[in-house]
């Protein structure tokens, strides 16, 4: 077994027990007291706060890290493995796999990722604004995934429902009160994706989408293996799309994720939003992408009258 893989087991360890000790803390807690807020935005407080933050903004980036990028339930998971089995293939080794998300966890993680090999895979939820400077100073290539924001919608509100550590909902509608106003973990999926879309042109970003993930993963395993200049062949890339297909990773997720396997692999459908909106609430969310997204390059990349017509 290589170092990289030993540290990434023990990593794996020591996330299942940090997520355990949460999990205790996270219990008896209203659902006020499991959101903090930093610079405007709200997050869960059992995972983040202000000290790690301020760590968090003095990270010293790689120009080689490999960075994703997502709001919420828009492919996180999903994307971090492929990023680590495409590495895995290229090097014969696991790279350096952040377990959670860069923003989570104490503030003493940061300085342990400078001893760690690269290259190191990240994601984050975190706005433009909020990823560390360093990341466009070392010209870091980001990899941002999008989702509609209908699924990405009904797949929080579970998400919500289903992780100890996050405030619940008692119904549908008052989570979607919230969604549709931006008063949600992370802040406005429309202020969220605008921010980075004003940015799309710096260069080093690449922009794919959960719905081409899902009807075509090996040509978008193509663009991430350009982006990345791994130079992988075609039969290693097909490889790589037999074990992060939705659908094989759900089956091994017991294994890689244990009893939060069934929180983070859900269903990954395309659609799903119809079983909870109503009409109503769809003319909602179609105003605000209207408003926010629909002339932007971001927005154009969503395909939304294909996927958000009720």
């Amino acid at each position: 077994m290589s170092d990289s893989t030993e540290q990434n087991n023990s990593n794996w360890e020591k996330f299942q027990a940090e997520m355990k000790r949460m999990e205790e803390e996270a219990k008896g807690k209203t659902p006020e007291e499991l959101k903090m807020t930093y610079k405007g935005i709200r997050y869960p407080s059992p995972l983040c706060s202000v000290p790690t933050f301020e760590a968090m903004e003095r990270f010293e980036a790689r120009e080689d890290d490999v960075l994703i990028i997502t709001y919420p339930k828009c492919g996180t998971n999903w994307s971090k493995n492929i990023l680590h089995e495409m590495l895995l293939e290229l090097h014969g080794k696991d790279p350096t796999l952040d377990t959670t998300v860069f923003e989570f966890g104490k503030p003493d993680k940061y300085e342990n990722f400078k001893q760690q090999p690269s290259p190191r895979v990240l994601a984050s939820h975190l706005t433009y604004e909020n990823v560390p400077k360093s990341f466009f100073e070392k010209k870091t290539k980001l990899l941002l995934i999008m989702r509609n924001p209908k699924d990405a919608a009904v797949s929080y509100y579970h998400f919500m429902n289903n992780n100890p550590m996050l405030p619940t909902y008692s119904s549908w509608d008052l989570f979607f009160k919230d969604f549709i106003s931006g008063d949600v973990l992370f802040g406005s999926y429309f202020d969220y994706h605008l921010g980075w879309d004003r940015h799309i042109d710096d260069g080093n970003i690449l922009v794919l989408t959960f719905e081409d993930m899902k009807a075509d993963l090996p040509a978008e395993l193509k663009k991430i293996n350009d982006f990345y200049g791994l130079n992988l062949t075609d039969e290693q890339i097909l490889q790589i799309e037999g074990k992060t297909t939705f659908k094989s990773m759900k089956e091994k997720s017991a294994d890689t994720h244990g009893k939060l396997a069934d929180m983070f692999f859900r269903k990954g459908e395309i659609g799903d939003w119809k079983s909870l909106f109503t009409e109503e609430q769809s003319k909602e969310v179609d105003a605000k992408f209207e408003k926010y997204l629909a002339g932007t390059k971001l927005g154009k990349k969503i395909n939304y009258s294909k996927f958000c017509t009720f």
